[in-house]
Parts: C-alpha cells; sequence; structure tokens
C-alpha cells in the first residue's frame, strides 16, 4: 500500500450503527475495533465504544469512524477529518510537517499502542488532518 486519503468521521457512541449502515448502502468489508480491546478508554462506558472502524467498498471507497471516548469533546459540525494513511513514512511524515506550518499540532505524530505512528493537527485554515505511519 502506498498513501491514501480519506474521510474519518467521529461519532458519539453511534459509530458501530452508522458504519453498519453505510455498509448496506456501499456494500464492502467493515472492520471494527473497540476502546476495550486496547484497554484506552477514558470511562466505563467506553469498552464497547469503537475506537476504529473502517469500511472498504467495492468500489474503492474508505470510510473510517470512531466513537468519542467519555471525557473528549464531541462537536457536531466539527467531526469530519481528513485522513493520511499508509506505509510510505517519508511521505506522510513530509505533508504532516507541511500542514502543520501555521496550525496546531493537537497529537504529536508518534508510535502508538496499536503500533503505527500517528498525529493530528489542524492547519491553518481550521482543517483537522490525522496521518497513520503503518507499523513504523
Amino acid at each position: 500500500m502506498a498513501s491514501r486519503l480519506n474521510p474519518y468521521i467521529q461519532f458519539d457512541g453511534s459509530a458501530r450503527a452508522a458504519l453498519e449502515f453505510y455498509r448496506e448502502v456501499f456494500g464492502g468489508e467493515l472492520t471494527v475495533s473497540t476502546f476495550g480491546e486496547f484497554g484506552s478508554g477514558h470511562g466505563p462506558g467506553d469498552d464497547n465504544l469503537l475506537m476504529h472502524g473502517q469500511l472498504e467498498t467495492p468500489s474503492g471507497f474508505t470510510l473510517m469512524a470512531a466513537d468519542t471516548p467519555e471525557g473528549m469533546p464531541y462537536n457536531p459540525g466539527d467531526n469530519v477529518a481528513v485522513s493520511l494513511s499508509g506505509d510510505d513514512a517519508e511521505d506522510l511524515r513530509g505533508w504532516f510537517a507541511k500542514l502543520s506550518d501555521g496550525g496546531t499540532v493537537t497529537v504529536p505524530l508518534e508510535k502508538q499502542m496499536w503500533g503505527d505512528e500517528f498525529g493530528m493537527v489542524t492547519d491553518k485554515f481550521g482543517i483537522g488532518w490525522m496521518a497513520n505511519i503503518a507499523g513504523s
């Protein structure tokens, strides 16, 4: 896999239902991971919430989503980001750095508990971006 760009939608507890609905609409394969699987929820009700869900459709669409854990803000209207992901670490790090110029890094691009490098930035135009470098 090189790199991909796709929407990433944040939900307030309904990510699984939304992704299952989108699977009915577009078809495809859905994979999900819960906060409980990684022991990373912020509150007692977070274990069954989606930490990450991904729908790959036969038409080549990729849609990613997650639930907002307890204690983190959920702001409808600000709940969609653009995701950059893949295994081309040099390109992904470069894009993240360029998007950060004049913006605000909210999660530094660094190794995470799931084994990938991940970071989040809001660019100078107010657009949220996520970068995930596979297995780095």
